[in-house]
């Protein structure tokens, strides 16, 4: 149970992932640097010896060939061997049944002279060329490279160069050695740097979940301190903006639900109250028909509210069922503007429709434009003082259709402007649950088509764009 919870750790597991990679990429430098290292030193040890042949292998053919005493050759064997610090021997060669036959004639380290059986000799009396080996001596590994001594036409002598190569495998121990001791240490800095790094970015996260469970709770008042540009510092700053609209958000459920409180509660207190008054015996038949009519203007504003609230559900759930088909948008606007005559003269307002000579036809849900232009007007009505006009326009521009309504109300404040088609948003307290123009916006999204809004003093345009 602790190992897995170890490794369930996220800091542990970035500690142990930089731990991992040091290690592996320390270990492929070792792969990589040791084999070379080895063949490369012996490599050079080879060239110094076949140089060191190729200058003095002259003299010693000379001497061999001349007349000259076993003494001067011994003589010439040893000085070669100083001047190259090489160890060089010299084997006299026959042929015997074919084959070589060789034995050592001059080494200028005589008393090692049994250790050494030369294979690399023999190859170079066969092949008549200069040849390299290794060998195993009783002092460790040799390198070898024999070069034969002509005289005339004939193979007379070996001249051998050799060195031990225990230096060599010294100097790669000492470099593998500090290596792993590196290595070693790096390896534990990296498990060290990486658990600091990777305790700096879980204490972040955590400050993320903290966060996340103070905003499940409904507390939306702190916002995580972002700190850098990062990812988690663009992550803290997207985290923030979501809390930001969730506190928005919550803020317009609670008034929501204050408002289609309030909604509900004064019609259905109306209705209650009527419902007494009418079971009275006392009310006479004039009273009780006006009563009638109230009750029906409170239950149509009860009918409304469930219906926007049906269809902005409709709408966020993807499920509203649109027929599209092509709308001469000029003629709707007409039908549109006659059921709102009854309004405009309680208003005391004008309404002018400027549609143009042509038609303005556009491919759409004719059902669904007309709502979210009685949206648009109803809108008009309720923000617009009693005698201002109201204009409707149609036109084609640019391959769109654009129906505007335009109003001469107060406004729309600027801090209200960008929050004007969110759901339960009801900008300077006005009355009304605030679900018409999020409603209107989803039907235009749904339309391929957008709702726009421009607003200043005296002057403000809501402009429905929808594909030509």
């Amino acid at each position: 149970m602790f190992r897995w919870s170890f490794v369930r750790s996220l800091r542990n597991r970035l500690a142990l992932g930089f731990f991992a990679i040091t290690l592996t990429a320390l270990g492929a430098l070792y792969v990589y640097v040791v084999p070379n290292l080895s063949s490369r030193l012996r490599d050079e040890k080879v060239q110094t010896l076949e140089r060191a042949a190729g200058q003095q292998g002259g003299r010693l053919a000379a001497a061999v060939g001349g007349d000259v005493s076993d003494a001067a050759v011994a003589a010439d064997v040893r000085a070669i061997a100083d001047a190259t610090a090489t160890r060089v021997t010299l084997l006299r060669a026959a042929q015997v049944n074919g084959s070589p036959q060789l034995h050592v004639d001059h080494d200028s380290q005589s008393a090692r002279a049994s250790d050494l059986v030369f294979p690399a000799a023999y190859e170079a009396a066969t092949s008549g060329r200069v040849t390299t080996g290794t060998e195993t001596g009783a002092f460790g590994r040799v390198v070898e490279v024999a070069t034969p001594l002509k005289v005339g036409n004939r193979v007379a002598a070996i001249a051998v160069f050799s060195s031990p190569l225990a230096d060599v495998q010294h100097d790669v121990a000492v470099v593998r050695q500090r290596l792993l001791v590196a290595g070693a240490l790096a390896a534990l800095f990296a498990l060290a740097a990486g658990y600091l790094v990777a305790r700096w970015l879980t204490q972040r996260i955590k400050h993320l979940e903290d966060a996340a469970e103070k905003v499940a709770a409904g507390d939306f008042s702190q916002p995580i301190p972002v700190g850098s540009d990062d990812e988690l510092g663009q992550l803290a700053l997207a985290f923030n903006d979501m809390q930001r609209q969730l506190a928005q958000l919550d803020s317009a459920r609670k008034q929501f639900i204050a408002t289609a409180s309030h909604e509900l509660r004064t019609p259905i207190t109306s209705l209650g109250g009527f419902i007494e008054l009418l079971e009275s015996e006392e009310v006479d038949e004039e009273t009780r028909r006006r009563f009638l009519g109230q009750l029906r203007e409170q239950v149509d504003r009860l009918t409304k509210l469930a219906v926007d609230l049906l269809d902005l559900s409709k709408l966020e759930a993807g499920s509203l069922e649109l027929r599209p088909e092509p709308v001469d948008l000029g003629e709707l606007a007409r039908q549109v503007a006659d059921e709102f005559e009854p309004a405009l003269d309680r208003h005391d307002s004008h309404l002018e429709l400027r549609l143009g000579r042509r038609e303005v036809e556009a491919v759409c849900d004719p059902v669904r434009v007309a709502q979210i232009m009685r949206i648009l007007l109803d809108n008009a009505l309720a923000h617009t003082p009693p005698g201002t006009g109201i204009v409707v326009s149609a036109a084609r521009e640019d391959g769109v259709v654009r129906l505007a309504v335009r109003d001469r109300g107060e406004g729309i404040r600027r801090q209200d402007l960008s929050r004007v088609f969110e759901p339960f948003h009801t900008g300077n307290r006005a009355r009304g649950s605030g679900l018409g123009l999020a409603i209107a916006s989803e039907l235009a999204d749904h339309m391929d088509g957008t709702l726009g809004v421009e607003s200043r003093p005296g002057r403000t345009v809501f402009t429905l764009e929808l594909p030509a």
